[in-house]
């Protein structure tokens, strides 16, 4: 079965829904989204919880605003984003803004940004003031939004279709995104008021040829390894992940090297190990994980054999690879399964030992998040419409619910800070 027929989008394939999106375009509930270089979005009229230091609940509630000198709290509130689909029925009208207690996971709703349209996965710029929102439409876009007051600082084209992850460069000064649809991958550079300017670099994967059932290229990520040296791009449809280096004076992308996995893997995403030697990559159409070496010097991923995923023979597709910050554990988010795999982390990061998987609680977990501190795992549960929260042992790496989801419309993505 091809990526397209996975039914990405709650029982939708992803064509469906770039045809249901570009039918639903002309609507009010679209208008004036994808696109635009200005700031036409409106947004909510609560504010923002500041990313580094959230307020209490308390202040929120009774004041209206932040307050300028709280300090950040462990075990107080924590901001959390949600993307969703708002052109998908039953989807949102924006960014989901939450808080989560750190100690408990309980999280309570705060709003929403809206004036983003489909903002179906979420990126923090390192200073922690801006928001990146990709806009996944058939004209895709990328949105900035200021946090402090929740103000849409403007989206620019993405110059592909179906933009579906992008993540911010450790200078904080460029953001790199992927285009599902067209099989291309964008840099826009960041301005310093977090507001994105004129896109400086657009490289399509044109080889090599599409994977077994895959009528096209599908870049499905893009990332900066954590020496910062190379970026690297996973692209679902030519079973191939690009490494590229970034001109960091002109915003351009330079190939490197390639790595191919096994003819027909479909790789979805990649996650680095943080010793930063070895990576993880979930690959959605084989229903397999692979352990990568990563050279920093020359920026050579090489993959090495797949491995189960735990979940039987059973249609199951991978999502997500995270790991925990002391690098001892890793987990992966199963869509069909509806579970979560736990791996544990051997030899440096260059072995994954399979422990167990446990029930995600929901439907379709799309994307998993580990809290800052790693205490706590998130899992936007596509289907039932919710974020379900984990503990997560810290010896052990067990994970154990927080408690019933959080209900949100058509939950793709969840951004702990």
């Amino acid at each position: 079965m091809t990526s397209e027929a996975v039914g990405d989008r709650g029982g939708w394939s992803r064509r469906h829904v770039l045809r249901l999106m570009a039918g639903a375009a002309g609507t009010a509930a679209l208008a004036g989204c994808a696109g635009s270089d200005g700031t036409n979005g409106s947004t909510s009229s609560s504010p923002a919880p500041n990313a580094p230091t959230a307020p209490s609940a308390e202040a929120e509630t009774e004041t209206g605003t932040e307050s300028a000198t709280a300090s950040p709290s462990p075990t107080g509130p924590r901001p959390l984003y949600i993307g969703t689909y708002t052109s998908a029925e039953g989807g949102g009208t924006g960014i989901g803004v939450a808080t989560y207690d750190a100690r408990s996971g309980r999280i309570a709703g705060k709003g929403t940004i809206t004036g983003v349209g489909d903002p179906s996965y979420l990126a923090v710029h390192p200073n922690g003031r801006t928001l990146y929102a990709v806009n996944e439409r058939p004209e895709g876009g990328v949105t900035a939004v200021r946090l402090s007051d929740r103000k849409v600082l403007g989206t620019r084209s993405s110059g592909g279709e179906a933009p579906c992850q992008l993540s911010v460069h450790p200078s904080g000064r460029w953001l790199l995104s992927a285009n599902y649809g067209s099989g291309s991958v964008a840099v826009h550079p960041v301005q310093a008021s977090g507001a994105l300017g004129e896109r400086t670099d657009l490289v399509v994967h044109s080889s090599p040829a599409p994977g077994p059932g895959q009528e096209g290229p599908h870049a499905h990520q893009i990332i900066t390894s954590p020496d910062g040296g190379h970026v690297l791009a996973v692209d679902l449809g030519t079973d191939t992940v690009y490494t590229y280096r970034l001109d960091e004076s002109r915003g351009t992308l330079a190939e490197v090297s390639r790595a191919r996995t096994r003819s027909g893997a479909g790789p979805r995403h990649l996650t680095f190990h943080p010793g930063g030697r070895y990576a993880y990559l979930a690959n959605e159409v084989d229903n397999t994980v692979v352990v990568c070496a990563y050279d920093p010097g020359s920026g050579r991923l090489t993959p090495g054999d797949p491995q189960s995923t735990g979940t039987g023979s059973g249609t199951n597709y991978p999502a997500q690879l995270v790991v925990t910050p002391d690098g001892s554990y890793a987990y992966l988010a199963n869509r069909g399964h509806d579970s979560l795999t736990r791996y544990a982390v051997e030899a440096s990061g260059a072995r994954l030992k399979l422990l167990d998987t446990v029930p995600v609680g929901g439907d379709f977990p799309r994307q998993i998040a580990l809290s800052p501190d790693g205490g706590l795992l998130f899992a936007a549960l596509q289907r039932s419409s919710a974020v379900g929260v984990f503990r997560v042992d810290p010896k052990t790496g067990g994970l154990r619910s927080a408690g019933g989801p959080f209900a949100s419309p058509v939950a793709v993505c969840a951004l702990p800070l």
